[in-house]
């Protein structure tokens, strides 16, 4: 694969859910276990975005952000700032249905735009998934600096900001449990219920 390096956002509170979410598990997986299996496909280096505190079990790369508290987009200019590839794909935490199919069509996609600084897909409720994006290092980091120094927090302002390869949901829909892509994990109720799609997935 082109270069690719991998970032995946521990960084969050985990208010909702009581307990960090990261370290939470699907079978006998960490969310970040199914996440950075995932990457291994894509990216050449895989590292966490978050805390230097935080226990890391996993034995990965821990980089800080460089503006502590910006929301999503301090975590994706935290990973567009200590990469060191041309592109940055970034996946949070709290998404541990992606798959590494789903992430080399969006690389695909990424190593063919070559007028876009972005790949991100459009989840089937039509909302825009800036958390399970790549992005064009030299293009986003000025971009994403301009808008945290502006008091944006929100990381669909980048894909806003800069040309985005948008990838509707019907561009993925035939890939293996499309369907859960974007479930996003943020408190015990979905935890839950992300469980039994897990059993009933092996069954």
């Amino acid at each position: 694969m082109f270069g690719i390096e991998g970032f995946i956002l521990i960084g969050g509170a985990s208010s909702r859910m009581g307990t960090d979410k990261a370290q939470l598990r699907l079978g006998d997986e960490t969310f970040v276990e199914r996440i950075s299996n995932a990457l291994t496909m894509v990216a050449d280096k895989i590292s966490l975005v978050g805390s230097m505190t935080k226990h890391n079990e996993w034995f990965l790369p821990v980089v800080p952000d460089v503006y502590p508290g910006c929301g999503a987009l301090g975590g994706v200019h935290a990973a567009l700032h200590w990469c060191r590839a041309p592109w940055a794909v970034v996946v949070a935490c709290d998404l541990p249905f992606v798959t590494a199919e789903l992430l080399l069509r969006l690389a695909s996609l990424a190593s063919t735009s070559e007028n876009f600084a972005a790949v991100a897909p459009v989840q089937n409720d039509n909302r825009p998934q800036p958390l399970c994006a790549l992005y064009a290092r030299e293009f986003c980091l000025p971009q994403a600096e301009q808008l945290l120094r502006s008091g944006e927090r929100r990381a669909h302002a980048l894909l806003r900001a800069v040309p985005t390869r948008w990838v509707v949901f019907s561009e993925l829909s035939h890939l293996k449990y499309s369907h859960l892509f974007f479930s996003n994990i943020n408190t015990p109720a979905e935890y839950r219920d992300a469980c039994v799609k897990v059993e009933d997935n092996n069954q």
